[in-house]
């Protein structure tokens, strides 16, 4: 019989093993544990699910467990019904009740309930702002009889009278929000504040009166022991718009008068008192140029008598650490500290001594909780699966306690992750970077490999589950996630290595990965590669294929196309100060940042491009994908633009992520030869 010339080109092709993997839209069934808090009496845990099939952006749910020995009893409690949304849940001192942020009928904001779920009760709104503020705490807590709760509110700030005229009159240096589903393209101008929410006996409306007042921003709120003061944070500077320097300060509930605890030059963040009441430990930085959105400099913990002196770091590890949490005993503190793509569970002596290494392992530990005699509860993302909840005591090994993707992983195969380093291009640094094979590989089979790069920059990637990564591999596409110069968990002087040097050495960075992945990889096909990133990651997305034409196809999300307009559009412009190190207009820097823009190359691109955006993004604003995009046309490279409408920096919403997952691999596929 002969074969036409199809069947013939058929035989000759790669062929695949069929493998199980995940598709776009199983991220509408995707769950995953955030917040984590264990009972006084260990004997319960309170926990929320995030979930993916709301009507638009996920939403969080808060369940109560309780354990019986070895085991966990069968059921667990709701505190939420249908899709309405609960979160951030905390004990009262004895046990008894759970204060959450949730919905009540109409009503949202602070519900306390019974530990079973039962007598729900409305105490007050928790209302926000949009305006940009630094990574916070708590926004509310119990008074230590239980009786009150400290919480923060919204009130309106002295520049909202030129906001609702026609015209409408601008005097903030920082007028733009955190934009994203609200499509509010100004700051509200409200500012946070502290009130007090006297619970009384029935079950009416709570007594709420106000502690604080004036033009600042209050929040991180955490009650003494003795129940006389109120941590919080705040930024007191003459102008905090432009100077951005948060410092803690401690209220007398009695009297509402206010002390300062520190007045340094660099931020503060979290305070929690030690349960005797005698110290505080929170998170800090020594350099006093930083911003709002992010920090080149590594947090570290540190802690401070309750008197304001005595001010130390803690926690002097050479990588950046996580919000720190005292044991109920007052004898340790633990923290999370990122390495090398992980992100691991420590603990150290509150009189000193080394830190202890409690939750290791290739994962990434989200929020925990401490209880007596060394146990913790905690979230963890490993390999396999999206964040889960475990429970770990110093006796035996740790116990996962749900397994809330059962169904959806069951049958499905995952593909492996393997981490390698190489030496960067300048002989500086091993950069190490994280290779996920792709499923159905057989001993003569070749495969796409898509690059994915990570924001921040300082921010990290590592081998813990990652959705749209698995989907490629279920493709028969590979990833590559590169931990460039500027990354954490690598150490603060590789955190360092790209200051003044954006678009620079940490691009190389990815393209010397590159290299040694297709060169130790013989499988990886050269003429299938792609390049994707989310802001930062798109930034570099866009620029190197100003460099290089290795890349098939480049998807740029959310990404920063010219350095320089988007220093005067964004909602944070301290960014590029920080990065380095002087304004824009001061000496040769405009000059500098031009250069390093991929608008002033975009006349060596040749790459076709889909550009990525949300509509509402104020982090990078619209009109930088607006630029590349009428660019790329008038060069005559293969674009489009897909803009999101409600969204702000990132794509949230989880039938856009569906959409983006699945117009990301048909536009590789597309420009991929056959």
């Amino acid at each position: 019989m002969m074969l036409s010339m199809r069947h013939f080109l058929f035989l000759l092709a790669p062929v695949y093993l069929a493998a199980a993997g995940l598709t776009p839209p199983d991220f509408l069934r995707l769950r995953a544990v955030g917040d984590v808090a264990l009972s006084p009496d260990g004997r319960r845990i309170a926990y929320t699910v995030t979930n993916q099939d709301g009507p638009r952006r996920p939403y969080s749910q808060l369940f109560v467990l309780t354990l019986e020995g070895a085991s966990t009893v069968a059921t667990t409690i709701p505190f939420s019904t249908g899709q309405e949304s609960s979160s951030s849940p905390l004990w009262s001192p004895d046990g008894t009740r759970i204060a959450y942020s949730g919905k009540l009928g109409e009503q949202s904001g602070l519900i306390v309930a019974n530990a079973d779920g039962t007598a729900k009760r409305f105490i007050a709104k928790l209302g926000g702002t949009n305006a940009p503020l630094p990574s916070t705490g708590k926004t509310f807590d119990w008074s230590p009889d239980g009786k009150q709760i400290v919480f923060v509110d919204a009130t309106s700030g002295p520049e909202t009278k030129d906001m609702d005229g026609d015209p409408i009159v601008i005097t903030r240096y920082l007028y733009k929000p955190d934009a994203g589903e609200g499509n509010s393209r100004l700051n509200d101008n409200k500012r946070l504040h502290l009130f007090l929410a006297d619970l009384g006996t029935g079950p009416g409306t709570a007594t709420v009166t106000p502690l604080t007042s004036g033009n600042f921003y209050e929040h991180s709120v955490d009650w003494s022991p003795k129940g006389d003061e109120i941590l919080f944070a705040s930024n007191r500077e003459p102008d905090a718009d432009q100077f951005f320097n948060y410092d803690l300060f401690a209220l007398k509930v009695a009297g509402k008068s206010i002390r300062r605890l520190t007045a340094t030059e660099n931020i503060e963040y979290r305070p929690t008192w030690s349960p005797d009441g005698r110290t505080i430990v929170y998170q800090g930085c020594k350099r006093g140029l930083t911003d709002l959105e992010t920090t080149m400099e590594d947090t570290h913990i540190w802690t401070i008598a309750a008197d304001g002196q005595n001010r130390r770091e803690f926690v002097t590890m050479d990588n950046r650490q996580g919000p720190p949490v005292w044991s109920p005993e007052g004898d340790f503190v633990y923290f999370t500290l990122q390495e090398r793509g992980n992100v691991h569970l420590y603990r150290q002596p509150a009189l000193g001594g080394k830190p202890e290494l409690i939750v290791a392992g290739l994962s990434s530990v989200g929020a925990f909780s401490v209880g007596r005699g060394g146990m913790i509860a905690y979230a963890q993302s490993t390999p396999q699966d999206a964040p889960q909840l475990y429970l770990q005591t110093l006796t035996g090994p740790a116990r996962k306690l749900t397994n809330l993707n059962a169904d959806l992983l069951r049958g499905v195969e995952l593909a492996p992750v393997e981490a390698f380093t190489y030496v960067s291009n300048d002989n500086k640094w091993q950069v190490e970077a994280f290779l996920t094979k792709p499923l159905g590989m057989t001993a003569t089979s070749k495969h796409p490999m898509i690059v994915v790069i990570h924001g921040g920059p300082h921010g990290q990637q590592g081998p813990a589950f990652n959705f749209k990564n698995q989907v490629y591999a279920a493709k028969g596409w590979a990833t590559l996630m590169v931990n460039f110069r500027g990354s954490t968990g690598y150490g603060q002087a590789f955190a360092d290595g790209v200051f003044g040097d954006q678009n620079g050495n940490e691009g190389q960075d990815v393209l010397y990965g590159v290299s040694a992945a297709i060169r130790r990889n013989l499988w990886i096909d050269r003429d299938r590669l792609g390049v994707e990133g989310v802001s930062y990651g798109g930034q570099l997305s866009s620029w190197l294929i100003t460099q290089s034409r290795i890349f098939k196809s480049s998807i740029p999300t959310a990404a920063i196309i010219n350095l320089v307009s988007y220093n005067y559009t964004t909602y944070y412009n301290q960014y590029e100060q920080m990065t380095f190190g002087t304004f824009p207009h001061q000496g040769n820097l405009m000059d500098v940042l031009w250069e390093r823009s991929s608008l002033k190359h975009v006349g060596k691109v040749a790459t076709p491009t889909m550009l990525v955006h949300g509509e509402n993004d104020n982090d990078v604003p619209l009109s930088e994908a607006e630029q590349f995009y009428v660019a790329l046309k008038d060069v005559g490279v293969e674009t489009i633009f897909v803009r999101y409408p409600r969204e702000g920096h990132g794509i949230r919403e989880s039938k856009h992520v569906v959409d983006w997952t699945q117009r990301s691999i048909r536009w590789h596929e597309s420009h991929f030869p056959r």
